[in-house]
């Protein structure tokens, strides 16, 4: 085992093959050659000391070292990839990249439009986005600017809370034409239910009918917000979703509005470090101010007129 740093290459081939399985896909993944990614592996094995895969004809099982290894070494790619984007562009300029991380749904749904408006006008400014319902970590650097459903807790934080969020039940038009429109909560077992299938979260938001919306009470189930909308828009049945998302589209109805809701937090976070910079400042601005217009419900008919 060495005590010299080690390579950055080397690490970053060390992800590509946990991520990928097998040296031939992460090699096409790196654009490298599958033979210069074996010898970043077998060098990096032996300056650590550690068997990080077993090989067999079925590609590469990482080893328990490897599983521990995993997260120093996403650490290191976040690190790099910050790093990247911070000599992007000069503090006090609007160029360079910025990375920005929301829940799926709203990352899909909603920021396309507000981020289009933000290149607009900003056109040097480069947009990484990451749709996920993974929290990423704004202390680590694995995003810039997050927009997020839970409060952040981390003193290093710089967060601006947007208020709540209304969620509630809805169905295609073509649905309640159909199968007609519930007038109880009670009525909902009859009808076509779109939810979970084991995200906690949704688990612990319907907490409050336990006899009622059950995940074996979902003739479709999925962990995947954007997911049960499209169904919901497909017409197959009722679905959960936020308010202001819903609203985007006049083809869904509000079920039981007065019966059924479920508020959470909007939060948009940065690391504190970040405001001094131009470019970070102007897209948390920019974000905050475009999701601030959404959750209004009196922005409904300006939404549908633009």
């Amino acid at each position: 085992m060495t005590t010299a740093p080690l390579n950055w290459e080397l690490c970053r081939s060390f992800l590509a093959v946990l991520r990928e399985g097998n040296l031939s896909r992460a090699a096409r993944a790196l654009d490298l050659t599958q033979p210069t990614l074996g010898r970043h592996i077998d060098e990096m094995e032996a300056a650590l000391g550690v068997a990080l895969f077993t090989r067999s004809p079925q590609g590469l099982t990482p080893t328990d070292a490897a599983f521990e290894l995993k997260p120093h070494a996403q650490a290191m790619a976040s690190a790099a990839e910050a790093l990247v984007r911070a000599a992007s562009g000069g503090s006090s300029e609007a160029r360079g990249t910025v990375r920005v991380t929301a829940p799926e749904v709203i990352g899909v749904e909603v920021l396309p439009k507000i981020l289009t408006a933000f290149h607009a006008k900003y056109p040097d400014v480069d947009i990484e986005l990451v749709a996920t319902n993974v929290t990423e970590n704004l202390l680590q650097r694995e995003a810039d600017i997050a927009v997020r459903m839970v409060a952040p807790t981390q003193a290093a934080l710089y967060a601006r809370k947007l208020g709540p969020v209304r969620f509630g039940l809805y169905a295609h038009r073509d649905y309640i034409a159909r199968r007609g429109m519930p007038r109880s909560m009670v009525e909902l077992r009859e009808h076509t239910l779109i939810g979970f299938d084991r995200a906690a979260t949704s688990i612990q938001a319907l907490r409050q009918f336990p006899n009622l919306l059950t995940r074996e009470g979902f003739a479709l189930r999925s962990d995947s917000p954007v997911a049960q909308i499209a169904m919901a828009r497909a017409g197959f049945g009722i679905g959960r979703g936020a308010d202001f998302v819903a609203r985007l589209d006049p083809e869904l109805v509000p079920i039981l509005a007065g019966e059924y809701c479920v508020t959470v937090d909007m939060w948009v976070v940065m690391h504190e470090d970040a405001r001094g910079t131009r470019r970070m400042r102007l897209m948390f601005d920019h974000l905050a101010a475009s999701l601030l217009k959404l959750m209004r419900p009196e922005g409904k008919a300006r939404r549908k007129e633009a």
